[in-house]
């Protein structure tokens, strides 16, 4: 029986897990309802693509189990855990490909959103970058990768339920308090310092600022109304 505690996840990578989980809810339910909800479907996107390029960086520069160099691993160690012959702490790597595929979607996601239109009233932050044409693809693309989503999800679900459930293996607690049951003392994690956190930010923060056009030119002020002479 577990006796001893370990901190598997800093608080920086559980903020980003339940910030993250929120937004994408909320994003999947504004664009469910539609009309005005859009104009909180693109804030939340823009929002999205903060937390993912927060998690790129941190995946590099923060917390030892948060980076991915890690805990993403090749064909051999995916045989080995499905054996019973990986012992560790974080992402197992099985896991890892799940963790992979959710941020390869949704950065998917996210790019094809900034430049999406509705044919009605909603466009893109992005979407004076690029043509009509293209624009009307990647929206096209954007309402089939919904699908992507919602199935990582429910896989993820599933994972953590029988987890949690089949194996006794508690993931929920640990997201939540960062600490893992453990049989014997783990040795300290290295964990991400402030300047790798500085750094996740800003880079979250300049990636939401070019997301939301920074870059683009501002748009032609309204053309004058001509008003009779009386």
């Amino acid at each position: 029986m577990p006796t001893h505690t370990t901190l598997v996840w800093d608080l920086p990578t559980r903020l980003f897990h339940w910030l993250l989980a929120g937004a994408v809810a909320g994003a999947v339910i504004t664009a469910k309802i539609g009309g005005n909800a859009m104009l909180w479907h693109g804030r939340l996107g823009l929002f999205i693509v903060g937390l993912l390029g927060f998690r790129l960086v941190w995946g590099v520069l923060g917390s030892h189990t948060a980076r991915f160099a890690r805990f993403v691993r090749g064909p051999a160690a995916i045989r080995a855990y499905l054996r019973g012959h990986w012992h560790g702490i974080g992402h197992n790597p099985l896991g890892a490909l799940s963790v992979v595929a959710m941020l390869l979607v949704l950065c998917a996601q996210a790019a094809s959103g900034l430049v999406a239109n509705d044919d009605i009233a909603f466009n893109g932050p992005l979407y004076a970058a690029v043509s009509k044409e293209l624009s009307d693809a990647l929206t096209g693309w954007h309402r089939r990768g919904e699908w992507a989503v919602l199935i990582l999800i429910g896989l993820h679900l599933a994972a953590v339920l029988f987890y949690t459930v089949v194996k006794k293996e508690p993931l929920l607690r640990p997201m939540l308090t960062g600490r893992k049951p453990v049989a014997r003392p783990q040795p300290a994690t290295e964990r991400g310092g402030v300047r790798a956190l500085i750094l996740a930010l800003a880079a979250a923060g300049a990636l939401v600022w070019l997301a939301n056009g920074g870059l683009l030119p501002p748009p032609p002020p309204p053309a004058a109304l001509d008003t009779p002479a009386w």
